[in-house]
């Protein structure tokens, strides 16, 4: 899908990847770009994207005012770090936030883009819903269901015109990367610009591919999972003590 003309929606825009991505389908040529945050601003939109509620607000009024929405980025996302030990508090917040509001999203908007014949969506993932999260079990976790929730709209919508990427990231120069732990720090060695990242995501929606992959590694990464699960759990014990 071309940007050109199209009425597209961010969440988690009023920084770093989302802030991005807003920006660069402003430049090529959307209709109108509504960027939606929890932080409010002069041209953000304020979404609390773990209130349902809140969610289904923001998509009717842009569809009232606008008429359809083309495209969705559910980009919003936090980080939690530590194991089960992470109270209860901070898995539903996580939870909330990195999973159930892209349940919202299709929940109020998958109908909508079925109706209109043609729709995208864009979910912000990270490389960790492909290969886990050495030292943040509520993060990886987290994301692995928003994979697979996005997979499963793929499969069951793709023939009636939706269109669904995930983006997989490793480390992007935004504040999460500022999280503090020993992992994070090990991604800043590679860690790329939002603005990289969002060209990616356009030329991924140009192409229709499902899988956003920033960085190239993470391809082959998954690959050795594949080919040898019990190999590569041990490369991520490695990894994970060399952390240490």
């Amino acid at each position: 899908m071309e940007i050109a003309g199209r009425v597209c929606v961010v969440s988690g825009a009023a920084r770093g990847i989302g802030a991005a991505l807003a920006d660069a389908f402003q430049r090529a040529g959307a209709k109108t770009v509504v960027r939606a945050d929890i932080r409010s601003g002069p041209d953000v939109v304020q979404c609390d994207v773990s209130r349902e509620a809140e969610i289904k607000a923001l998509i009717e009024a842009v569809a009232g005012e606008h008429g359809r929405i083309d495209v969705f980025c559910s980009n919003a996302g936090i980080a939690v770090g530590g194991g089960p030990e992470a109270s209860d508090a901070d898995w539903d917040r996580i939870w909330r936030i990195n999973t159930l509001a892209h349940v919202y999203v299709a929940r109020h908007l998958v109908p909508r883009m079925l109706e209109q014949g043609e729709g995208y969506l864009v979910g912000t993932v990270s490389a960790a819903g492909l290969l886990n999260h050495v030292t943040a079990m509520p993060y990886a976790v987290t994301k692995a269901a928003a994979l697979s929730l996005f997979e499963w709209l793929s499969i069951n919508h793709h023939d009636a015109g939706l269109r669904v990427s995930v983006l997989c990231p490793q480390g992007v120069k935004t504040d999460m990367l500022g999280f503090g732990d020993s992992m994070s720090k090990h991604l800043a060695e590679t860690a790329l610009e939002p603005a990289q990242v969002a060209q990616e995501v356009l030329q991924a929606m140009r192409d229709e591919r499902f899988l956003i992959l920033p960085h190239p590694e993470v391809a082959r990464y998954m690959a050795n999972r594949a080919d040898d699960n019990e190999r590569w759990l041990r490369g991520m014990r490695r990894l994970r003590a060399s952390l240490v």
